[in-house]
């Protein structure tokens, strides 16, 4: 281990230590969370407009959305392994870097008016934004149960500020960009490989002792002397804890592919209806921050009235979403930023309230390794909404695609329904 075995073994039987390293951890998480999410941003405002320019046509401006989340749902499994083996530190620093060169590699394909190193890159870059939301993981290693759905909503809502200046700073790194010879496009991703960069640093420089390492003694231990184990995932019937595992599971596979399908379309649909970079900019940023920046309220709402209760309220809310973004005025910017904000609140509701399942349903043993390939089958979700979105708005139209998306969200109400024969949460 590369905090070393002592240095671990200090934890094992010390709730105190441990609550001091939980905030830690925690802590740190915020720090790399603020840079990574300027990087997330990138690929979400401007992805789809700049394959729209190399391509020349609406019908496959969707494909950089569903590579860079293929690249997501790599990396997912990548982190995933990595982390249950040697640690959040190495996993998530690894993630980071990953996505930091594959902005660089978007840049200079944007340059080169080059597409096979755009998709290329962009399956990179994915990895940057998965590992961004896989952080969320290394705030609840530490955590008690009741603990959990704040500690995620406290790691996410921080990415809050570098998520919602990013789209923002469309303009301004437009212009950076293009006073060095880039393309205008070109500049987020600019931005991007500094924050992604950035972030893995900060994990690489400060995640010691590793929160994970920690939690998987602790929980080795507890198997070696039962008697004194505390209430966790190891003591779940498997059926329970497996009924656990799909459902959160479900609930953020649900959202993830409503949310990219009508996100990934609606700088297209904007720029048809004679809408500027900069509004783009702000629906996105708008959007991104209705994403993340109620998480506070949200993990206090998912650990005081349950998953349950916050996984239906998901999806009505992106149902309500659907509806407005369908029917709401091309040319009116506030309808489409509140039919946006309302996407983002709906997807904080069911990342969150699913994720606070997958941990309740997991020991720290296995965790890391489950972790991963949930949102492998998250990050996949978002890649067929992203590929899909341009071939059904190009047959069909953006208000189709909307209303599509809002009735799939209520798939999320029988799947509750079931999980309360089993769960009850």
């Amino acid at each position: 281990m590369a905090e070393g075995s002592e240095l671990i073994r200090e934890y094992i039987h010390s709730p105190e230590k441990q609550q001091q390293l939980y905030r830690k951890s925690l802590m740190i998480v915020i720090i790399a969370q603020l840079f990574g999410g300027a990087g997330l941003a990138a690929g979400v405002t401007v992805g789809a407009l700049l394959a729209q320019d190399m391509l020349g046509t609406d019908s496959l401006a969707g494909v950089p959305s569903a590579l860079l989340t293929l690249g997501a749902a790599s990396s997912a499994l990548l982190v995933g392994r990595l982390s249950g083996r040697f640690g959040r530190r190495v996993g998530l620093t690894m993630g980071f870097l990953a996505g930091g060169i594959g902005a660089i590699g978007v840049v200079f394909a944007a340059i080169a008016d080059n597409l096979p190193l755009l998709f290329a890159s962009m399956l990179i870059y994915g990895a940057g934004t998965s590992t961004n939301l896989q952080a969320r993981y290394a705030g609840t290693d530490l955590a008690q149960p009741k603990q959990r759905a704040r500690a995620i909503s406290l790691a996410m809502v921080f990415t809050t500020f570098g998520a919602v200046a990013g789209p923002n700073l469309v303009g301004v790194m437009g212009r950076f960009a293009t006073s060095v010879g880039a393309p205008a496009l070109a500049g987020p991703f600019m931005l991007a490989a500094v924050a992604f960069i950035l972030a893995g640093l900060v994990m690489w420089a400060l995640l010691r002792p590793d929160p994970y390492l920690v939690a998987k003694a602790i929980a080795e231990a507890q198997e070696a002397n039962p008697s004194k184990a505390t209430v966790n995932a190891n003591l779940m019937a498997p059926a329970v804890r497996n009924r656990g595992i799909i459902i959160g599971t479900t609930v953020m596979v649900l959202t993830q592919l409503v949310m990219v399908a009508i996100m990934t379309m609606t700088p297209i649909h904007m720029k048809h209806h004679g809408h500027g970079l900069s509004a783009v900019g702000m629906v996105i940023g708008i959007h991104v921050a209705a994403m993340f920046l109620p998480s506070l309220i949200t993990g206090v709402l998912v650990d005081k009235v349950g998953r349950t209760f916050m996984s239906c309220a998901a999806g009505f809310t992106l149902l309500l979403a659907g509806l407005l973004a369908a029917w709401a005025p091309a040319d009116s910017m506030v309808w489409l930023i509140v039919a946006l904000a309302l996407l983002g609140l709906g997807w904080n509701f069911g990342l969150i309230s699913g994720t606070a399942q997958i941990i309740d349903a997991t020991s720290p043993v296995t965790r890391a390794k489950t972790q991963g390939t949930v949102d492998v089958l998250v990050s996949l979700a978002g890649a067929s909404g992203g590929a899909l979105s341009g071939m059904v708005v190009a047959n069909s139209s953006f208000a189709f695609l909307s209303l599509t998306g809002g009735f799939l969200s209520l798939l999320l109400i029988p799947v509750m329904i079931w999980s309360r024969r089993g769960i009850g949460r």
